[in-house]
C-alpha cells in the first residue's frame, strides 16, 4: 500500500477510483454520480485549499498590524475563522469519498468478512442518518440567521448566515457521499 492509494498489479490506484470501479460495478448510474461528486470534490478541496492559504495570511496580517502599528484589527479573527469552517466542513465529503475519517477497526479482523460488511453497513446507514439530522439543524440555523439577521456579536458583525450555509452545504455533501456508498453496497458493489 502506497501513501496516495493501493496497489494492484504494480499499479497504484487511489481511493477516488476504487470509489468510482465501486460504484460502477453497483450500477451505472450510481458511477456517474459518484464521478460527478467526485469532481466537485475536488474542485472543493482546491477551493479549500486556497481559503486556509486565505485564513493564514489574514492571521499573520493581523499578528504584523499589531505588533507594527499597535493598532488592533477587528475583522481577521472572525474573517479566518469563516474560512476555516467552510474550509473543514466543505471538504467533509471527499474525505469520506477517500474513507479517511477515523474509524474503529478492532472488530474487522475478529469478524467473518460477511458479518463485518454487514457491520460496516450499518455504521454507514447510522452515519448517514446523523449527517441528514446534522444537515436538517444547520438548515434551521442558516434560515434563522437569514430570516432574523443574526449577526456576530463583534465590531466587525458580519452576518452568520455566511458560516451556516457552508455548514449546511458541508453536511449535506457528506450525507450525499455516504447516502451513495449505502447505495452501492446495497447494489451488490464492493465497499469502496
Amino acid at each position: 500500500m502506497s501513501a496516495h492509494g493501493f496497489e494492484i498489479g504494480g499499479a497504484t490506484v487511489s481511493p477516488e477510483a476504487r470509489a468510482l470501479a465501486a460504484a460502477q460495478a453497483a450500477h451505472p448510474v450510481l458511477g456517474v454520480l459518484q464521478g460527478a461528486l467526485t469532481l466537485l470534490n475536488r474542485l472543493i478541496v482546491l477551493l479549500a485549499s486556497i481559503a486556509l492559504v486565505l485564513a493564514s495570511l489574514i492571521l499573520s496580517y493581523s499578528v504584523l498590524t499589531r505588533l507594527a502599528f499597535h493598532s488592533p484589527t477587528y475583522w481577521q479573527d472572525e474573517a479566518s475563522v469563516f474560512l476555516l469552517v467552510g474550509a473543514t466542513f466543505m471538504t467533509t465529503a471527499y474525505v469520506q469519498g477517500r474513507r479517511g475519517h477515523v474509524a474503529i477497526e478492532a472488530l474487522s479482523a475478529l469478524l467473518p468478512p460477511k458479518v463485518n460488511g454487514v457491520r460496516l453497513l450499518l455504521v454507514d446507514v447510522a452515519s448517514c442518518a446523523f449527517c441528514a439530522f446534522f444537515t436538517w439543524k444547520s438548515y434551521v440555523l442558516l434560515h434563522e440567521a437569514w430570516e432574523d439577521g443574526h449577526v456576530s456579536s463583534s465590531t466587525w458583525g458580519p452576518p452568520l448566515w455566511i458560516p451556516y450555509s457552508v455548514m449546511m452545504l458541508g453536511m449535506a455533501l457528506l450525507t450525499v457521499q455516504i447516502a451513495l456508498q449505502v447505495a452501492c453496497a446495497l447494489a451488490g458493489g464492493r465497499r469502496p
